[in-house]
């Protein structure tokens, strides 16, 4: 077998995110993941473990917005320490209003696994085309 580099992890994560593969993106978890979310951003915090980030970010993706996607455009490989860019785009359903903005993740693996996710993005230019 050959070894996956973190970023073909990451690739993999982010081809299963788009299906809506869930338990796959999961599987790429480490238990005690620190997931933190962009101050400013409505779902802005800092999530520990699956559970937290399926309730307060998966679920409100699937949820409160119509074709929300996220699609990594390049990606950084740093060993450990993988940085993805790309953009964020769909509707907002409370608002109607649909948005495209940019954004980094930085993700930290530890023994094949993410660790922790640290997440960069426009928060002003996503509340001004959500109308929020």
């Amino acid at each position: 077998m050959i070894d996956m580099s973190n970023e073909d992890i990451l690739r993999g994560l982010y081809d299963a995110f788009a299906k809506g593969d869930v338990p796959t993106v999961l599987a790429g978890f480490a238990p005690d993941i620190n997931w933190i979310e962009a101050e400013g951003f409505m779902y802005g915090g800092n999530y520990v473990g699956a559970d937290a980030i399926v309730q307060n970010i998966f679920m409100k993706f699937g949820t409160e917005w119509e074709g929300f996607s996220v699609v990594a455009e390049q990606f950084i490989d740093g060993g450990d320490n993988v940085v993805a860019l790309g953009n964020y785009s769909g509707k907002f359903l409370a608002t109607g209003k649909s948005m495209k903005a940019p954004f980094a993740h930085v993700w930290t693996f530890e023994n094949g696994k993410v660790k922790k996710f640290v997440q960069y993005t426009d928060t002003l230019v996503m509340s001004k085309d959500l109308g929020l």
